[in-house]
């Protein structure tokens, strides 16, 4: 495995973040607890989690700075479940609201005949081949979330919940993100964020 310091970002809001940390740890990967945007410039790649509302991740990015500080940094970047979402234009959550704009896609409530939240573990449909999901095609992995992000041109892959199909896994440029908890997902999580450290 690469030698890659990965920052965990820490801004109030986000509650999976040991979690991260301790996947990290098992895979033997350096990690750092990012808790300021100065502190972006300690590491290699960065991982945003997301365990929470969207319209108070992003009050808190705004408040915090970390809204500019991660629009500029121009190193892979991984968001996780609402950390994906983030990375989208608009969402709906308590209200609508501005993303961090790096993907021009929206976050809506799933709207399915299923109970809602999704969770459990589930499968990947793979449109797009990608060094992120190598080794992984047949694996499952846990998602809990009753939003969605909305987005027909950065799509690796799909999932279904019930008749319903919704985006599991995106990437632009330097940017991925999975609707899924990999910390959460057993040996298939840990492969994923493998492959992304080794991006």
């Amino acid at each position: 495995m690469k030698n890659y310091v990965i920052g965990v970002l820490d801004s109030g809001y986000a509650g999976n973040i040991f979690s991260i940390q301790n996947a990290l740890d098992k895979i033997g990967c350096k990690n750092f607890t990012v808790k300021k945007p100065s502190d972006l410039s300690n590491v290699d790649k960065l991982i945003i989690p997301g365990v929470g509302n969207f319209k108070n991740a992003m009050h808190e990015f705004n408040i915090s700075g970390f809204k500019d500080s991660i629009l500029q940094f121009d190193r892979p970047t991984l968001g996780i479940c609402l950390g994906m979402q983030l990375m989208a234009k608009l969402g709906f959550e308590s209200g609508k609201s501005q993303g961090l704009g790096l993907i021009d896609a929206e976050v809506k409530p799933i709207l399915c005949d299923d109970k809602i939240p999704h969770m459990g573990f589930n499968r990947l449909k793979i449109l797009t081949p990608n060094p992120l999901l190598n080794g992984i095609e047949d694996d499952e992995f846990y998602f809990m979330h009753a939003y969605e992000m909305v987005n027909y041109n950065n799509i690796l892959a799909l999932s279904s919940y019930g008749d319903h199909s919704f985006v599991s896994v995106v990437s632009k440029e330097n940017l991925y993100g999975v609707q899924f908890h990999p910390e959460k997902s057993r040996e298939p999580g840990l492969k994923l964020l493998q492959n992304f450290i080794n991006i």
